[in-house]
């Protein structure tokens, strides 16, 4: 018998903390990293060989030689050994003489290599029996503390920095240290960090991604890696997904192409996967598909990470991605969520047609945009009064947000009404850059902008379409700042008693317009709510609180119903259900404070509701 190698498992009844570990009598598995063990039994048969061996005998001997014994898994003696099995046809599990699957190296989840693996380190929460069972007495100060007080000095570090990055950077490099912490940390003070991990700090952070990279989270993939998407998915340790959030960076926020520097944008959405939805973080992978950038500045600048070429398109671009989505379904299997973030319009909308037969597949900016926004507009009728038929509604902005948002508000409307689609989006109109859409620009617009073309005479200016259009409802998804004017506001004021206006896009800097000039040029009656958060404002001696449109509210939620319920494709039904669950957590108090979303303060229950509700309707879909 000949050796050619193996992987040793061990496993040792210790306790070691996680997101979703319980805090007593945890598993620690020990893995020593050696070449797969081949027996030759004679010149046409090679055995997979499997050897166990405890941890006392790793713990007293790692450096010295030992003698294993190996067992034929597949005879009648070994412990295992079980009838039947799938035949390794193409001998892709078999090691052989010349190709060895690891290099002889050895690694032990203990001791000082535990207190550097972030998925397992607790810091000085370490009990003393734990110190001595894991091998890390001495490695750290003597003095036992709870994690209720390491929350309660990271926090205090965390509030001494005025610059929101600097407190990004602080919060990735907990998250890099101390998993369980982190999500621990994001949890419990939800309302003061999201704005810190997630929308508009991440923004910055994106623009400044490759002069602050210190340690590479999530798959890179490339066009150089055309042909090998597979072997890369491989390379990720964690073989369960259930969760992917990718991009190609082409359309970050409204800060537009920031190519592979993107990847904070699937970091910062997953980390909220897990401290809002609950998902565990072993489960979620963030990728991001580097196909160049038009950005000059990046491809200027020595620090970008990312490829430095011009993006690709076309032929290109989508076997690049028909690769990449082949390759996840094959690795992972049909019931993995792909959602889609901050592709172009142009790309988002192809991507979303294309593999939303095929593939479990969700666009956030298209599709969870559109079901928080419509939520807070049933939220809102509570204090306009009226059904959503009622209300005619006019959008600054028409691409994958605006038109998104406005196909679920046809939906919706459709649904209650049981009026045909096609009339019910004569209810929305869309300004674009070249100012209303109407039918006599048909042949001039983009696919996904023609079903919103309506009989109209032709208007250029926002201003003038609100005095034309007459609508109850004005939303902004343009991504440029400051387009809701004091004149625009003041009509709509004239125009309703209570204008509801929403200012979506991101981060602050580009938001149509702050919560501030809302109020006040509405003289306190506008129903307001925005995309990233604004302070509370006090006009005319009352003090007005506005509502976040945040996406938050909704892909957490949507994700963990999609999950539990093992959906194979998202249906516009399962939006819809979501988009009203979320409005049945707004109370009575929260409308009274001019609220048409719930506090994030009950985000987890919030999302534990909307999944519910999600997976309900996946199952009355079949």
């Amino acid at each position: 018998m000949a050796l050619i190698g193996n992987s040793f498992k061990l496993h040792q009844n210790n306790s070691l903390s996680g997101i979703s570990r319980m805090t007593q009598s945890q598993s620690l598995r020990v893995s020593i990293h050696l070449p797969k063990v081949v027996a030759m039994m004679n010149s046409n048969t090679r055995l997979e060989r499997n050897v166990s061996v405890s941890v006392e005998s790793v713990v007293n001997e790692l450096n010295a030689p030992t003698a294993v014994e190996v067992v034929d898994p597949t005879s009648k003696q070994h412990p295992t050994a079980v009838g039947g099995g799938v035949e390794d046809a193409y001998g892709e599990d078999t090691a052989t003489d010349e190709q060895f699957d690891t290099p002889w190296s050895v690694s032990v989840a203990s001791g000082y290599s535990l207190l550097r693996n972030p998925r397992h380190n607790k810091g000085l929460a370490f009990s003393e029996k734990e110190r001595d069972a894991h091998y890390i007495r001495g490695l750290l100060p003597p003095v036992v503390v709870n994690q209720d007080l390491q929350v309660k000095k990271m926090m205090a570090n965390i509030r001494q920095y005025v610059v929101p990055l600097h407190k990004y950077q602080a919060m990735m490099d907990l998250q890099e240290k101390n998993e369980t912490l982190f999500y621990k940390l994001l949890i419990e003070n939800v309302e003061e960090l999201l704005p810190i991990v997630y929308t508009p700090t991440v923004g910055e952070a994106c623009q400044k991604y490759g002069s602050i990279f210190k340690r590479p989270q999530g798959l890179f993939i490339s066009l150089k890696d055309k042909g090998k998407i597979h072997e890369i998915l491989k390379n990720w340790p964690e073989k369960d997904i259930q969760v992917i959030v990718v991009t190609d960076g082409e359309r970050i926020l409204g800060l537009g192409d920031l190519g592979c520097q993107g990847m904070g944008i699937p970091v910062g959405k997953l980390s909220l996967y897990t401290a809002l939805g609950g998902i565990r973080p072993s489960l979620c992978l963030p990728i991001t598909i580097d196909v160049g950038t038009n950005n000059e500045k990046l491809l200027n600048d020595e620090f970008y990470i990312g490829l430095r070429q011009k993006r690709a398109k076309g032929q290109e671009y989508a076997e690049l991605m028909n690769e990449f989505m082949s390759a996840v379904k094959q690795r992972y299997g049909e019931k993995v969520l792909v959602q889609f973030e901050d592709f172009a319009n142009h790309n988002a909308f192809d991507l979303l047609a294309k593999y939303s037969s095929t593939h479990l597949v969700f666009n956030d900016d298209i599709q969870g945009t559109a079901s928080v926004v419509l939520s807070g507009l049933i939220s809102a009728l509570k204090l306009v009064g009226g059904s959503l038929a009622d209300h005619k509604f006019l959008f600054l902005g028409a691409g994958e947000a605006g038109t998104g948002i406005a196909e679920l508000i046809a939906l919706e409307i459709s649904k209650q009404t049981k009026v045909p689609l096609e009339e019910t989006r004569k209810k929305v109109w869309l300004v674009d850059s070249k100012g209303l859409i109407i039918k006599s620009r048909l042949d001039s617009l983009q696919h996904f902008k023609k079903p919103w073309a309506h009989e109209h005479e032709p208007v250029k200016e926002l201003l003038d379409a609100v005095k034309t259009i007459r609508p109850t409802v004005l939303i902004g998804s343009s991504g440029a700042g400051q387009t809701f004017t004091k004149e625009v506001i003041e009509a709509m004021s004239s125009l309703n008693k209570k204008p509801v206006i929403l200012a979506l896009s991101n981060p602050t800097s580009q938001s149509e317009c702050t919560a501030e000039q809302a109020y006040n040029w509405s003289q306190g009656r506008a129903i307001f709510a925005s995309g990233s958060p604004f302070a509370p404002v006090e006009y005319n001696g009352k003090i007005y609180v506005s509502g976040q449109s945040n996406n938050a509210y909704i892909f957490p939620g949507l994700g963990l119903g999609l999950i539990m319920s093992g959906a194979i494709h998202v249906h516009d039904d399962m939006l819809l259900a979501a988009s009203e669950a979320l409005a049945e957590q707004v109370t009575q108090e929260h409308l009274d404070n001019g609220l048409i979303y719930p506090p994030f303060t009950n985000i987890r229950k919030i999302s534990a509701h909307i999944a519910a509700k999600v997976a309900t309707k996946a199952y009355e879909l079949g």
